[in-house]
């Protein structure tokens, strides 16, 4: 399959010349090492997977003979395997004012994050690469910034075909795996019924010592099917045979490994009887779509949780544009004890921007009247409107529009 360039590029390519290590975190096959093996094409490095058993005893035997064989400037796969190496890159990054002198990727952030934060602090850039986005597939690298005012949006959509609700499902089933994209529906199933066993499953055993096999893989089929929906340990630990304790160690595990995303609530003093609870999305809805046992692209639009799953390619969308922008922002969500509930809030530059979301080709305008609640406070509300299937931005009123999916 010919190479999907990916929009942390460009991020990436500044953060190498300016730290001494870059790591680039991820779930399992979203495409980091094959990104960096492509960056590093025009350049004499040296690569290294932590999966080869041979390179990651010897990083764990023995780490200074380690870096005589694989000598850098250096990409090092799968650091988490051995993280025994953070040190010695450490002393290396020390001795030398090199940048860009080692690539790292992983796919278990916490446990990276705490060990290289201890080690490699000031010396380290770390990045986060999700699944192919909407933007990715088709060409779009570098759009206009996201501000959700009409300018923008009708930039963006200079360089996107219209919004199509067939070709949007079609991204939502297939998801962000780039092995998925050229498959037939039957090898589709075959290649995420691997991924689940082989990384997800094996992962937790191996790397998380997760002992209850078949209670996890129900765990995880549980969160698939409340997808959208607030975190409800019980419900999640009862679906599994596990206590509620379990149930939240574990969700823990799979957002460590980027599976699950958890969108926090808003917080914020001015706004009262706010709720606490994050909501569950996947980091990729072709997983989801998987464990859901959503068997085509069409079965899946027209079943009942064809909202659910567009509310999450929505929100996942939206992290992905911000994890990849030269700007970053705040994402949450706003829900009170009284149930009125605002989809998505972006803060940024000191605003934020309110955003409802819905499948519909011709959503109901009156859904921005709930933008209000921020009126009411000293908060700054900037652009915002309803994310939904409309095929241009429209505006409603000189705040908001409807904001085509495609061309978030």
């Amino acid at each position: 399959m010919q190479y999907i360039h990916r929009e942390l590029e460009r991020k990436f390519n500044k953060a190498s010349a300016f730290f001494k290590a870059v790591l680039v975190i991820g779930a399992r096959q979203v495409g980091k090492s094959t990104m960096l093996k492509e960056l590093a094409k025009e350049q004499n490095r040296t690569i290294v997977t932590m999966d080869n058993e041979y390179a990651r005893e010897l990083a764990r035997e023995d780490p200074v003979l380690f870096f005589q064989t694989y000598k850098p400037p250096i990409l090092i796969d799968e650091i988490q395997k051995a993280p025994g190496l953070l040190e010695y890159i450490k002393i290396m990054c020390d001795e030398s004012e090199e940048r860009g002198r080692f690539w790292l990727t992983g796919s278990q952030r916490k446990r990276i994050m705490e060990r290289s934060k201890d080690t490699l602090a000031g010396r380290l850039g770390i990045l986060r690469l999700y699944g192919l986005s909407y933007r990715e597939k088709h060409g779009l690298l570098d759009p206009a910034p996201l501000d959700f005012s009409m300018d923008c949006l009708m930039k963006r959509k200079e360089y996107l075909p219209d919004n199509d609700i067939i070709d949007v499902f079609n991204h939502i089933w297939k998801g962000g795996f780039a092995d998925v994209q050229d498959a037939s529906s039957e090898m589709a199933q075959i290649y995420y019924q691997s991924y689940v066993e082989n990384y997800l499953i094996a992962d937790a055993v191996n790397d998380e010592g997760i002992n209850d096999i078949e209670g996890f893989r129900r765990f995880i089929r549980a969160c698939a099917a409340v997808v959208g929906n607030l975190v409800n340990y019980r419900t999640l630990g009862e679906a599994a045979g596990v206590s509620d304790q379990t149930a939240k160690k574990w969700l823990g595990i799979l957002q460590d490994m980027d599976v699950v995303y958890l969108l926090e609530p808003y917080s914020n003093n001015e706004l009262q009887r706010l709720i606490k609870t994050p909501k569950l999305y996947f980091c990729d809805t072709g997983i989801c779509a998987y464990l859901t046992r959503w068997l085509t692209p069409d079965s899946l639009r027209e079943g009942a949780a064809g909202g659910h799953f567009y509310e999450n390619y929505v929100v996942m969308e939206l992290v992905k544009n911000y994890a990849y922008s030269r700007d970053t922002a705040l994402l949450s969500f706003y829900r009170d004890d009284n149930a009125k509930e605002i989809d998505v809030f972006v803060e940024e530059n000191g605003k934020i921007h309110p955003l409802e979301i819905k499948q519909s080709a011709n959503p109901a305008k009156k859904e921005i009247k709930k933008f209000g609640v921020i009126d009411r406070t000293s908060l700054v509300r900037g652009d915002g409107g309803i994310i939904c299937m409309f095929p241009s931005p429209f505006p409603i009123d000189r705040s908001n529009s409807l904001i085509p999916s495609n061309l978030i």
